[in-house]
């Protein structure tokens, strides 16, 4: 939180124009400005120890803190309102950061766009992938990873464990990257066994713990055996799916704390590298990237310890499978993949960097659900 008062920075409004250009001028992005200090601001949709998303941003930020140089500021349950732009204001003036993590997917517009265009010579760096090149001001950007990779490693183990042959998916919303973790676990699956369908329940918002925790239940007694899920926080469907019998696999940070015998793995951000490259970059005075991908191999993605319910077959594919995409240019996405309403989608192989993916709106055959 602010090192001054945290309730001001909402409530912060700009009362000078003066104050906001001279406040507002990033030295340390200048060439003479190598390796000087630099203030950081991260700022989260919900709390920094939710087992999910905002955990593992602050756990990238805790990182960057090490650093020689670098003030991180952060503040927490900060809403995709308005109450975003006041935040970053305050941060910008009253902190002096120079460099911007707003890490939630509706901050990006119209509210990062609008500081952007406000504060020119400040860094925006947004997670997802919204940014457009000749679209968007060149002070921001976008980060993201292919945590795809990480579901379909998820699927293999769901492959393996489940006995129904029916495996389940809580999401938050039908955007692209939601609907690619989606259909990844359940391709990850079906590498182990073609029979296995997934059905997917969309609670429409990113946190809603009575909507997740009925989704999970629904999921259960329709016959699913193991549950994954791409919301916030995954700590309401991680233990109301092992309380349930059900096995699990994890999202965004480690939840094999939450269910301990039924975590099988999990798909987790290894955001301390992306940052740690953002602020040095800054620090030395180069150019930042607007348009930062990365998968296994370069970092940005890592999975969960293996789960005691693994087996010995599970794991020897698992294995086998993350090493090769360790390697690079792993295709989850095959030629002559059908959607789940019996249409090609995908005409020649995808591998993980594809831009392809970014815009992906369909389900795969296989998934029980709708996008729309």
């Amino acid at each position: 939180m602010n090192r001054f008062m945290p309730v001001t920075r909402r409530s912060f409004l700009k009362t000078s124009a003066a104050l906001a250009g001279t406040a507002a001028l990033p030295m340390s992005f200048g060439p003479a400005a190598a390796q000087t200090a630099l203030t950081v601001g991260f700022i989260y949709v919900g709390p920094k120890d939710d087992y999910g998303y905002n955990q593992a941003h602050a756990e990238g930020a805790a990182i960057i803190k090490a650093l020689p140089g670098v003030t991180v500021v952060e503040e927490e349950n900060v809403p995709e309102t308005v109450d975003v732009q006041k935040t970053m204001e305050s941060m910008i003036n009253l902190d002096g950061a120079t460099l911007l993590f707003p890490t939630s997917f509706g901050y990006f517009d119209p509210h990062m766009l609008a500081m952007a265009e406000k504060y020119p010579d400040i860094q925006f760096r947004h997670c997802g992938g919204l940014w457009q090149e000749g679209k968007n001001p060149m002070n921001t950007g976008s980060y993201f990873g292919y945590i795809g990779q990480g579901q379909y490693l998820n699927g293999i183990t769901a492959g393996y464990a489940s006995k129904s042959k029916k495996i389940g998916f809580v999401a938050a919303k039908p955007i692209p990257q939601v609907v690619q973790n989606i259909n990844s676990f359940l391709l990850g699956a079906r590498s182990v066994d073609p029979s296995i369908t997934c059905q997917v329940i969309f609670t429409g918002e990113w946190s809603l713990a009575v909507k997740e925790a009925e989704a999970t239940n629904a999921l259960i007694d329709q016959g699913a055996d193991v549950i994954t899920c791409h919301v916030d926080s995954p700590k309401v469907v991680v233990e109301t799916a092992a309380g349930r019998g059900a096995f699990v696999c994890g999202y965004h940070a480690n939840q094999s704390p939450l269910a301990p015998e039924k975590y099988l793995t999990g798909a987790e951000w290894a955001w301390g590298n992306v940052y740690t490259d953002f602020v040095k970059k800054a620090q030395a005075g180069e150019k930042l990237g607007n348009f930062v991908r990365g998968g296994l191999k370069d970092g940005f993605v890592k999975m969960s310890p293996l789960g005691p319910a693994v087996s010995a077959e599970a794991r020897a594919k698992f294995e086998a499978t993350q090493a090769e995409m360790l390697k690079g240019g792993f295709s989850v996405f095959k030629a002559g993949l059908k959607d789940n309403k019996g249409a090609v989608v995908v005409t020649a192989d995808l591998v993980e960097d594809a831009i392809e993916l970014e815009s992906m709106g369909y389900l795969v055959e296989g998934v029980i659900g709708s996008t729309s």
